[in-house]
């Protein structure tokens, strides 16, 4: 169900096709297909209980459909193992979730190398792109400051970071100024718009109308479990950019896309704190 317009030609980076999730015998999506293209930006919306953050977690690889089937850049998450997922994970999506899920042990530079660590890439190398991407999101002053000094939209920045470091085909993000102030969410959701124009591909999960508004290009309202409308947003990523490098092509000053946490929390997909 691509819009018509946004993302005409590219490749498609989630197709979801026929999913419904069952929890015992709840319905949390029922027959659900999705497409999105390589460099759109897509917000899902609806009432609690819904089925959005369901959507969001297969797409992730954090759980599994009942029926149908997701893949995300071309891979079919339902032939993986649990140790595929995570690589899976680790390598082709970022997550930005609303509490920020940092380690409150590590100062913000270690939060953000740590994603890139967890892949095999030395310390030094991953420290080194860490320092690039804090520069480009305007906290490298921040960089040796634990998570607890830090302000809201600092946090989230860190946060942004940490998933940029694998260059991911995706970037999902999960309320990602739900806990934040209106200033502060104000600039993430510039942050959003800038990476979008850059030709990273977003899926944001939001109850909020000015997220979609402002960084989407498509807006999916789900109700029942169900897709019950899709429509074109005017916003700034309502405007199709270049193709982009929404699977690793570099692009400014060093955000060229990336893979964050491995699941809810931390990095490793152990829980956060």
């Amino acid at each position: 169900m691509t819009n018509d317009h946004e993302g005409a030609g590219r490749p498609p980076v989630v197709q979801v096709d026929a999913v419904s999730k069952a929890y015992g015998e709840t319905d949390a999506l029922a027959g659900v297909s999705l497409e999105i293209r390589a460099g759109e930006a897509v917000a899902v919306m609806g009432p609690s209980g819904c089925g959005k953050s369901t959507l969001l977690n297969l797409v992730a690889g954090l759980d599994r459909p009942t029926t149908g089937t997701v893949r995300v850049n071309g891979q079919d998450l339902g032939a993986l193992t649990e140790t595929g997922l995570a690589l899976f994970r680790r390598r082709q999506v970022g997550m930005v979730f609303q509490f920020f899920n940092l380690l409150d042990d590590l100062p913000a530079l270690d939060n953000v190398a740590l994603a890139a660590q967890l892949t095999g890439t030395p310390a030094k190398q991953a420290r080194r792109r860490a320092l690039e991407l804090m520069e480009e999101l305007g906290i490298a002053g921040r960089r040796n400051a634990y998570p607890a000094v830090l302000s809201g939209g600092e946090r989230q920045r860190v946060a942004v970071a940490r998933a940029l470091m694998n260059r991911p085909a995706l970037l999902l993000a999960d309320e990602p100024t739900g806990a934040l102030d209106s200033r502060s969410g104000e600039q993430v959701m510039d942050l959003l718009i800038d990476l979008n124009q850059i030709g990273q591909t977003l899926l944001m999960v939001t109850h909020d109308p000015r997220l979609a508004a402002r960084c989407a290009g498509r807006l999916v309202e789900f109700a029942d479990g169900r897709v019950v409308r899709e429509s074109r947003v005017d916003g700034p990523a309502g405007e199709a950019g270049p193709p982009g490098r929404a699977s690793g092509a570099s692009g400014p000053a060093g955000m060229d896309g990336a893979a964050g946490a491995d699941g809810p929390g931390r990095p490793d997909g152990s829980p956060g704190r």
